[in-house]
């Protein structure tokens, strides 16, 4: 698995060749080559439709590996947050890389839980409903904004029906925040978290020292059912390449991790 640092010289050397290209097309060349050397092959990804938005987009998960632990990926719940969506297209990929992944893990991809507000660039979805404050958390705060129960949308009601049957011993969300990115956590993942922090440089910060968070995927997951879930904070606006090629040692990492 390569990381940012190893891989800056190469690309330096890449871009001098070739001066008029874009540095993220060329980042992307020198990615393609490198998956075509040295990465196994990607079974065929077969999806699977567990839902639709309010506007009848599917909710579409995948699943590679076959190991006995069990991680949930969900590539975006606010639609206008979409800076992890390299990240979602390629883990599969990046998982297959790693000696004997498929056997330790099995590896949930939701590929987003909120494809209306994707289409519409809005951090809600078609009903004007901020999906991370729809759960039945204790702290769950009925409004225009939220919901007037938990679970009155139907992406929030698929990804928590999917999460109970799943029963996952990771949860991982994508996420952006303005002007700054962190690696924020709730129940039982601080070690998760640290290790995230570790092979990415992204702080660490518990979801108590943060705005509160109403009826959010964290408080239902991690203080509710008592499961690790990160809430990955990528920075609002950067490059989803720079943001998964800043991450994607830590997002294996923590995926990996017994």
């Amino acid at each position: 698995m390569r990381s940012w640092v190893r891989c800056s010289p190469l690309l330096l050397v890449f871009a001098a060749c070739t001066p008029f290209a874009p540095s993220w097309q060329r980042l992307q060349e020198v990615d393609a080559v490198e998956a075509t050397a040295a990465a196994p092959r990607v079974p065929k990804l077969v999806w699977q439709t567990i839902g639709h938005s309010v506007e009848g987009r599917p909710l579409r998960l995948t699943r590679v590996g076959h190991g006995p632990r069990r991680v949930l990926w969900v590539g975006g719940i606010h639609g206008d947050e979409r800076e992890g969506r390299v990240s979602t297209e390629q883990l599969p990929r990046a998982l297959a890389a790693v000696p004997g992944a498929f056997e330790q893990v099995t590896l949930t991809i939701l590929e987003d839980a909120n494809p209306d507000g994707a289409v519409h660039d809005t951090r809600g979805n078609a009903n004007g409903i901020d999906l991370n404050r729809n759960y039945p958390a204790g702290n769950f705060l009925p409004s225009k904004q939220f919901g007037q129960r938990p679970l009155d949308q139907p992406e929030a009601k698929a990804l928590h029906d999917l999460i109970l049957d799943e029963r996952p011993h990771l949860v991982i969300v994508a996420h952006a925040w303005r002007k700054d990115h962190f690696i924020n956590f709730d129940g039982p993942a601080a070690r998760h978290a640290e290790l995230f922090s570790k092979h990415s440089g992204y702080r660490v910060k518990p979801s108590d020292l943060i705005a509160p968070t109403p009826g959010s995927l964290g408080s239902w997951v991690g203080r509710k059912l008592g499961m690790p879930i990160l809430t990955l904070e990528h920075e609002r606006g950067v490059d989803p390449l720079w943001a998964w090629m800043q991450t994607r040692e830590a997002i294996l990492a923590v995926i990996l991790q017994a």
